[in-house]
């Protein structure tokens, strides 16, 4: 009976203990499965993030990264640390020193040790922190307050190309968008124009501070302490990583405050207000950027200099920025601009939007299209399109209207004006030479006459017929369309470049041929106020010749791009005589010299070579000591790119980063504390990041000295 009785009971036990084992499994597989939910969650939602995380060095990227986006990153390092020292980055091997320091890239060290290194500098007032704080893509989002739709508009497109930028510079996958895509943004950047343009009369935020650019020692107003350098990522497991990327930041959240309230204009004019503020607060793993602008272009330019205070730590995998920033900017001269000659050799739309992109960069502001010359004539016109016809290289080769609205729209986006130049009367060969098959009589005279020499300043020949009313009526139409492809303006060129005065001479040899160029320049000023709704642009530039001294041209419209030597006469003659001047000066800011003759006979090229410490050091105001009203008269320079020798495998080397000195020359105009011929050695340094910069997102900028220069400075300079 007893033995009956605990057989019972242990078959009443064993099936308790079954039922809770039961229970226990199922809630355990139920624990599991759940935790398996929110894991995959996890993943997904943090995948940007973890991203980097596996780019451990420069052979370990992602298959999926374009070709293209990978030759054009920076390798990473691995071997080498850097400590500040005396205000300059010094170079140690990793392995010699001491056991478990962190790692510190060049980048990291460079942005906060010495000078703060922007490009241009900043002009006004410049305060930032030598602490640096770790975050992601993630972390960033934008609060924009404006009144203006068409600001909001822009603006927003703007940013989003700002973090497009920054997913390159933290080197994370960017997926190829479709044509469909790309076709759809280019009409939501068209139809976003604001109507028509109008004068800005803003003042500068900022007046009186002139204090330079000094790193000023910020860190105690920052609440909270945080290591300067983050922790390394071990080998771990992927879910380790998705957790351990968050714990690495020291922000949890970026948000851009951006303050636009003054004007909605969307046009850019010599009146804009291009000035900005940037300040930073940094709390609780809260960081805000405060930027506020009187215009778009302002707040653009500010994107432009924020995006210089982010960078990528390739020991972290993360971005950082400065724990705190203060700056407030403003040009120094309105126009900041730069030239390509589109006749010589044709240029993609590819190739043009990637150096309007480096203008902006630069906070160059004109970009000066010289789109057709005596060698071709790639413009489509849509009233004249035997132009093209007769004058492009190819059927490829060419420039439609739509195509030059799209640029025109992509530069506005970067705070970049499009001025489109038709080169006249001379420089016009090759594209109006039908006329006569037409019935519109003899457009252009000398096209193709030998000897070239005699007749024009470089083969083929070709110039407008001054008499042949057509060729007015043909400059009308052309004026309209691309007024209306490139926006409202207050500035147009209308070409004027080496005249030649015998090519015309053969055929009104009774004629005052200098008052025949007179009547040609005013009859043309006066088709293009036609084409501008029988409004005058306020200026109206030519190229200087000796003709430009002519008293018949109003210097109340005329502004003169001065193109010969710093030390001619007509330089003083021109600001004498009460012209507005823009200085392009052949032997400092012409890209195209010093790279040997292109023909047998004749002056085929200008030499030496010019360095970018050439272009950065050529200050015409102060060097013909210009008082105050004639430096007034000065409304800024241009780089200029003749493409005799030069197609788009030339490009970007040609431009960058010399075009660049030029920004910093305009924007800034540091005075000349030192030597005026000798370039001070901060400068090299902040030239040699923004060229590396460059380099990231895509621009194939020459390198300005060894890398060995770069990761030492000073020792070469």
């Amino acid at each position: 009976m007893i033995y009956r009785f605990i057989t019972l009971l242990r078959f009443r036990v064993r099936y308790i203990v079954k039922m809770a084992l039961a229970v226990s499994l199922r809630k355990a597989l139920f624990i599991l499965l759940t935790v398996t939910i929110f894991v995959l969650l996890v993943l997904y939602w943090n995948q940007s993030v973890l991203k980097p995380q596996f780019l451990n060095s420069a052979h370990e990227k992602s298959p999926q990264s374009s070709p293209r986006f990978k030759d054009n990153l920076i390798p990473i390092e691995k071997k080498w640390t850097y400590k500040c020292a005396g205000d300059k980055c010094v170079r140690y091997h990793y392995s010699d020193v001491v056991k478990g320091e962190k790692r510190v890239p060049f980048i990291t060290c460079s942005m906060t040790c010495g000078e703060i290194s922007i490009w241009p500098q900043p002009t006004i007032k410049t305060a930032v922190s030598t602490k640096s704080l770790k975050f992601s893509m993630d972390d960033i989002q934008l609060r924009l307050d404006t009144p203006y739709k068409g600001v909001e508009k822009h603006f927003r497109i703007a940013f989003d190309l700002f973090l497009k930028d920054l997913r390159h510079i933290q080197r994370l996958n960017l997926p190829k968008r479709s044509e469909q895509e790309q076709e759809t943004e280019r009409e939501r950047s068209a139809n976003n124009a604001d109507g028509q343009s109008r004068l800005l009369t803003g003042n500068a935020i900022v007046a009186n501070d002139k204090q330079r650019s000094k790193r000023f020692q910020l860190d105690q107003r920052i609440k909270g302490s945080h290591a300067q350098y983050g922790e390394n990522i071990g080998a771990a497991s992927i879910l380790s990583r998705a957790f351990s990327t968050r714990k690495q930041c020291d922000i949890d959240s970026l948000t851009v405050n951006v303050v636009i309230h003054k004007f909605s204009d969307m046009h850019l004019s010599l009146e804009t207000d291009e000035s900005y503020q940037i300040n930073t607060a940094y709390e609780k793993r809260h960081y805000r950027v405060h930027i506020s602008a009187n215009t778009f272009f302002g707040a653009r330019h500010a994107l432009s200099t924020l995006q210089q205070l982010i960078w990528f730590d390739d020991e972290d995998n993360l971005l950082r920025t400065l724990s705190k920033v203060i700056i407030v900017d403003s040009p120094k001269f309105r126009y900041r601009g730069l030239m390509l000659d589109t006749s010589r050799h044709y240029f993609s739309l590819e190739a043009i939007k990637r150096t309007i992109a480096a203008m902006s960069h630069a906070k160059l502001n004109r970009f000066h299209w010289h789109i057709t010359d005596s060698q071709s004539f790639p413009y489509v016109s849509k009233h004249y399109p035997e132009l093209a016809s007769y004058g492009a290289y190819s059927d490829h080769e060419t420039y439609t209207l739509e195509e030059i609205r799209e640029v025109a729209n992509f530069a506005k986006l970067r705070g970049v004006q499009i001025i489109p130049e038709i080169d006249a009367p001379a420089h016009a060969g090759n594209g109006w030479d039908w006329g006569p098959k037409h019935g519109l009589g003899e457009l252009s005279l000398c096209i193709n006459q030998q000897p070239w020499s005699f007749y024009c300043g470089e083969p083929p020949c070709g110039q407008l017929n001054p008499k042949n009313n057509n060729t007015y009526l043909i400059l009308q139409k052309i004026y309209e369309e691309l007024l209306n492809a490139t926006g409202p303006t207050d500035y147009f060129h209308l070409g004027g470049d080496e005249v030649n005065l015998e090519c015309w001479s053969q055929y009104f040899n009774d004629t005052d041929l200098r008052g025949l160029w007179c009547d040609f320049m005013l009859n043309t000023m006066a088709r293009l106020k036609i084409a501008n709704n029988h409004i005058d642009p306020k200026v109206v530039a030519v190229w200087s010749s000796g003709l430009t001294n002519t008293k018949c041209l109003p210097k109340s419209h005329f502004a003169v791009q001065v193109w010969g030597a710093s030390s001619w006469q007509e330089n003083y003659d021109l600001l004498d005589n009460g012209f507005n001047v823009i200085f392009s000066h052949v032997d400092a800011w012409y890209l195209d010299c010093g790279f040997g003759n292109w023909r047998a006979t004749g002056e085929g090229a200008c030499s030496p070579y010019r360095t970018w410490q050439n272009v950065y050091k050529h200050r015409p105001w102060e060097r013909m000591r210009l008082d105050k009203l004639h430096k007034r008269q000065v409304l800024g320079g241009e780089v200029c790119l003749w493409t005799e020798q030069v197609d788009e495998g030339q490009l970007d080397n040609r431009l960058w980063p010399r075009a660049a000195a030029l920004g910093e020359r305009l924007w800034s105009d540091p005075d000349d504390e030192h030597d005026m011929d000798v370039v001070p050695q901060d400068v090299f340094k902040r030239m040699s990041l923004f060229r590396s910069r460059l380099v990231e997102l895509g621009i194939k900028a020459e390198p300005i000295f060894p890398k060995y220069c770069a990761r030492n400075p000073g020792e070469c300079i």
